[in-house]
């Protein structure tokens, strides 16, 4: 247990060394960066510790807060989560030396490094914390560090609208567990965390505490419709913030909704089902509003709200196998959902550091601002290409494996007997809608932003990041490619996490489910091979071959606005969803045999936030304005007839009590 409690001390501590040094120098960013490498690798020695051992690390010590205790525990479960957080920390840091020097940010660059310490602390201690009060205390510091990394460029008032939404909905969240966690002290009789199974299902209570689970966890993960927080925050902040938030701070929600549903002996059919509903929700609207985007962050945001639907999907599964006592289910969508963790943790933190690099050098999040960067950044390209594959679920990478194990499971639930596993077969269909909708996403965003010519003098004047910022979106690569190529290697965590939630007994029962990922090993590899062989035959081919610009279907003076927007190349799939996306159009195609000049555009609003949350809140704000007229009029007379009602309520009330 040192070095975890080494790590976490390392990594709360890394931004604050330079609150003391000079807002123009450069040696406190290189000391906070290698805080937060040092604390990561004793991180990851601790998570190490518990996996060769099999044993969790455990920490209890008295506490003087009335019924709270420093209660530690880190097991295999917590581990899931723990790694990826370690290696998008470790690898943001890094990132922003260059990204975010102190030098060009000397307005908030010591409070930028001091944030994403404490945040990252933050999440360590949440996923370590066996304690009500502890988990909340972790809950508030990653919180309100979060707010902080979102409004680092206070400055813009979109960073403040961002913060300040993302404010009232975690803090509506955190209103939610505290309920939760009253109401699970008085079924466990203490604030300590129940043991896996061992709470008994008691009718109203259960449902009570399964709801504000699924509401408060649901906030902070970003489930459709609690997603409202998740598009703004993640466009707003800092791209290695970005990556943190995305890749790490919304799976904590995931982890309080399965280390909740660990503590019950029995779970309700209903509960697997919800999930699945709100995972299918999820994941088809996220991508389907992901690719009506034009903004490549917010585009990337819309996504982490599809991912996560994949991963209620596969929790919702394992909680159905559960419910009907089929462990192969439950073995296979448990580990499918926890790979998926570590999965999006890699591929969307590569993808958020890719952008960030494209935004460094063109200074726009705007799609069509870009166009022909392959040229000039190469590398970048090539880096944010196998990012874009790994989301959505091709192998050689680690998206397809997750996703193959929630597909396995569907099967699974086919072949069962029992007619309350009809929910599960939902999984397949869905996960095909999603995966055929993401990849014609990247399509769109790789092929406007990388090939075809520059549409701005930005994007014509782009380079190439600097090593710094390539070398962690390497690592980040190589991790998701480490994973899709050889997925056996994670087993025995995964058969240890899902023996943790407590529903599976013995490793035979896990081996054989999570036996066709030897096979997924060698059609990867053989894949591999493919691929390198074709590209060698591509490149020896080209060899000598004459370069010209890119081909204009037969006409001589193609010029950069004849290409696909983002608006026209989705033009297609986003009517298909206007059912459910309720888009703007602008302008259309030119008409006649003389058309004059046209002009097409579209934006796409959010659903709940942009159609339903600001015109009800514009609505009573609207409402109370009258009120506040109509009441405080500075009419002496009617504010004395105030005093003289209240005080008739007031003896109403004491004669009827």
């Amino acid at each position: 247990m040192g070095w975890f409690v080494a790590g976490l001390l390392l990594l709360g501590f890394s931004g604050v060394p330079g609150l003391f040094a000079a807002r123009s120098g450069g040696g406190a960013e290189k000391l906070a960066c290698l805080l937060v490498w040092a604390g990561a690798a004793c991180g990851t020695l601790a998570v190490w510790e518990v996996l060769a051992r099999g044993v969790p690390l455990v920490l209890d010590l008295p506490w003087a807060i009335p019924g709270g205790a420093l209660a530690l525990r880190v097991d295999a479960l917590a581990a899931v989560f723990l790694l990826p957080l370690f290696l998008v920390a470790a690898s943001g840091a890094l990132y922003g030396l260059a990204y975010w020097p102190q030098r060009a940010h000397p307005a908030n660059g010591r409070s930028f490094r001091l944030f994403f310490g404490l945040i990252s602390a933050g999440v360590m201690l949440l996923l370590s914390a066996a304690n009500s009060l502890l988990f909340l205390l972790a809950w508030e510091l990653m919180a309100l560090s979060g707010f902080f990394l979102i409004t680092t460029e206070e400055h813009k008032s979109e960073a403040r609208e961002a913060g300040f939404i993302y404010l009232v909905a975690t803090h509506t969240g955190t209103l939610a567990l505290f309920a939760l966690f009253a109401l699970l002290e008085l079924a466990a009789g203490s604030l300590l965390f129940p043991g896996a199974g061992s709470l008994a299902l008691k009718g109203g209570q259960a449902t009570a505490i399964f709801l504000l689970a699924l509401f408060g966890f649901g906030l902070k993960a970003g489930l459709v419709p609690l997603h409202i927080w998740l598009p703004g925050a993640h466009a707003a902040a800092p791209s290695h913030a970005s990556a943190l938030l995305s890749g790490v701070m919304i799976k904590t929600g995931i982890y309080g909704l399965t280390r909740l549903t660990s503590f019950f002996a029995e779970i309700p059919p209903w509960w697997g089902a919800t999930l699945l509903a709100l995972g299918i929700l999820s994941g088809i609207l996220g991508v389907a509003l992901a690719l009506a985007q034009h903004d490549l962050k917010r585009l990337l945001a819309y996504h982490s709200v599809e991912n996560i639907g994949i991963i209620a999907l596969g929790l919702g599964m394992a909680l159905l196998g559960r419910s009907y006592g089929v462990e192969a289910l439950v073995a296979l969508g448990l580990a499918g959902a926890l790979l998926h963790v570590v999965n999006h943790g890699l591929f969307k933190s590569l993808l958020f550091l890719s952008a960030g690099a494209v935004i460094h050098a063109t200074g726009t999040r705007e799609i069509d601002h870009y166009g022909g960067l392959l040229k000039v950044q190469p590398w970048t390209g090539a880096l944010f290409l196998g990012g874009a594959v790994a989301i959505s679920g091709l192998p050689p990478f680690n998206g397809f494996v997750s996703e193959w194990l929630l597909y396995l499971g569907a099967f699974r639930a086919a072949q069962a007997e029992d007619q309350g596993l009809v929910a599960a077969l939902l999984v397949a269909p869905a996960l095909a809608l999603i995966g055929g909708l993401a990849l014609a996403c990247f399509v769109k965003v790789f092929g406007l932003a990388f090939l075809g010519a520059p549409r701005s003098e930005a994007a014509r004047h782009a380079h190439e990041a600097p090593s710094m910022m390539l070398a962690p979106m390497g690592a980040l690569l190589f991790a998701c490619a480490w994973i899709g190529l050889l997925p056996q290697t994670l087993v025995p965590l995964l058969h240890q996490a899902v023996a943790h939630w407590g529903a599976v007994s013995g490793s035979a029962h896990l081996a054989s489910p999570l036996a066709p990922l030897s096979w997924i090993t060698a059609l990867a590899w053989v894949l591999l091979l493919a691929l390198a062989l074709g590209v060698w035959w591509l490149r020896r081919r080209a060899r000598g071959a004459a370069r010209v610009e890119t081909w204009g279907c037969g006409y001589a003076l193609p010029s950069a606005r004849m290409q696909y927007s983002a608006s026209s190349f989705a033009d297609f799939l986003v009517r298909l969803l206007r059912f459910g996306l309720w888009s703007e159009r602008h302008g259309g195609a030119p008409r006649g045999l003389f058309p004059a000049p046209g002009q097409f555009a579209s934006h796409t609003p959010d659903l709940v936030l942009d159609r339903g949350l600001r015109p009800a809140f514009s609505g009573l704000a609207w409402l109370f304005r009258r009120m506040r007229a109509l009441i405080q009029n500075g009419l002496s007379a009617c504010y004395l007839l105030y005093v003289a009602l209240t005080l008739i309520v007031l003896l109403l009330l004491g004669g009827f009590f």
